[in-house]
């Protein structure tokens, strides 16, 4: 199983200033080696329509690839010296994002889909370099060592599982200081656990009115905790457009607007984290409406960002409560299983004929008898259909298979 635990650093002034040159150094290698890319593809690209009868035909050049650019980081050290003062794996890291963008853009990723075209980043754009490999023992009490930065205090909330080891540590500048991201990795620990009970489902909605409502008709308030801030934001961010450009009080008033924007990503993030936690100690198996299902129908958040809808779209926060809930599924060995959205709040939940409703209609009001909300009969019909689902079927043949094999060991250790 692979995880992370994100731990702030309190860096001293030395040290701080370290990491923030490493930054600017990252960004200009970065853009430089994106503009390598770009230059070649410019070169060798030429579209049958757009090619006039005389041209200049430029010498053909060898296409850039992740090999071909890491070997002129030797070179680099060699014109730019202060560059040999960083860690050469976390210089390679930097090639490996710009091979990772533009791939994205040429290629696309494994599912097919192609990215946008790389921007080149700004300094205040480039956040954070990652250390591809790091000791098991580089923390030591309050301490952490990172190669080439040496020790720094780091603010440990909690411990590190026994049996986990890190694979990776990434430092991250932020608002309100500077976070080092380890990743952690046990192959040992089941993805799903042997014990869990797959009769034991619930469905959950999503929604504005209330965040989620589930099939056992809990309701759970949205916070709006972006709508709350706006006042505040709003004043923060008149007094950022009242400074002058690249003067140190805009720089300062652009901080104070950060720290507020991040205070309210930590507390949707917070409620995300203890909404999910709410969920798996009630129940083993979550059922939610899918972000891609097959036969191309899709939950289309990112349409509806698009909409009048947006800004509460964005407060809410569907598609990292979504990510949070599946990462918490994982490392409780639990099921999160995605269902297809299509019709579920049209289709009656108790005797599965449809009943058209338009949005603003929150009642759901079926001939058969059934009356109940329409984000409740939503949550039940994706119930409904995550126990037909190919992965919950799977999980309890593996654990009747399992209670078989319990009961014939023990009827022999009885015979025994």
């Amino acid at each position: 199983m692979r995880t992370s635990y994100q731990f702030r650093l309190r860096p001293t002034t030395q040290q701080a200033n370290d990491i923030d040159r490493w930054l600017s150094m990252f960004c200009a290698q970065y853009n430089y080696l994106l503009a390598d890319r770009f230059d070649w593809y410019e070169q060798n690209r030429c579209p049958i329509n757009a090619c006039p009868l005389v041209c200049h035909i430029p010498e053909l050049r060898e296409s850039p690839n992740y090999y071909t650019q890491k070997k002129t980081l030797t070179k680099l050290k060699k014109t730019h010296p202060h560059y040999g003062e960083i860690h050469s794996q976390v210089l390679q890291d930097v090639v490996k994002r710009v091979n990772l963008a533009f791939e994205r853009f040429l290629k696309g990723d494994c599912n097919g889909k192609k990215s946008g075209r790389p921007r080149f980043k700004p300094r205040d754009r480039y956040r954070t370099f990652t250390y591809p490999a790091i000791k098991d023992n580089c923390i030591q009490g309050n301490l952490i060592t990172l190669p080439k930065l040496g020790a720094i205090k780091v603010i440990q909330h909690r411990l590190i599982p026994d049996g986990f080891k890190i694979k990776t540590a990434s430092v991250t500048k932020k608002a309100d200081g500077y976070y080092v991201t380890l990743s952690l990795e046990d192959p040992t620990v089941p993805t799903i656990k042997a014990d869990i009970n797959p009769d034991s489902v619930i469905g959950i909605d999503l929604g504005l009115k209330d965040f989620l409502t589930t099939s056992e008709g809990f309701a759970a308030p949205i916070p709006r905790y972006y709508r709350k801030a706006e006042k505040q934001l709003k004043r923060l961010q008149k007094r950022v457009s009242r400074r002058k450009k690249g003067s140190n009080r805009r720089r300062k008033a652009v901080k104070r607007l950060a720290r507020q924007h991040k205070k309210v990503a930590d507390q949707r993030k917070d409620f995300h984290f203890k909404t999910a936690k709410r969920l798996f100690n009630r129940h083993d198996v979550v059922a939610h409406d899918s972000a891609a299902c097959p036969k191309g129908i899709d939950l289309n958040v990112k349409g509806l960002t698009k909409s009048r809808l947006a800004k509460s779209l964005h407060d809410a926060g569907w598609s990292s409560f979504l990510s949070i809930l599946a990462n918490r599924a994982a490392k409780a060995g639990l099921l999160v299983i995605p269902v297809n959205p299509h019709n579920t709040s049209q289709d009656c939940s108790n005797c599965g004929a449809k009943v058209p409703k338009k949005l603003h209609e929150r009642w759901h009001k079926c001939q058969c008898g059934c009356s109940l909300d329409r984000d409740h009969n939503a949550a039940i019909n994706i119930k409904q259909r995550a126990e037909g689902h190919p992965v919950l079927s799977k999980a309890k043949s593996l654990l009747s298979s399992s209670r078989l094999v319990l009961e014939a060991y023990t009827v022999i250790s009885d015979s025994v």
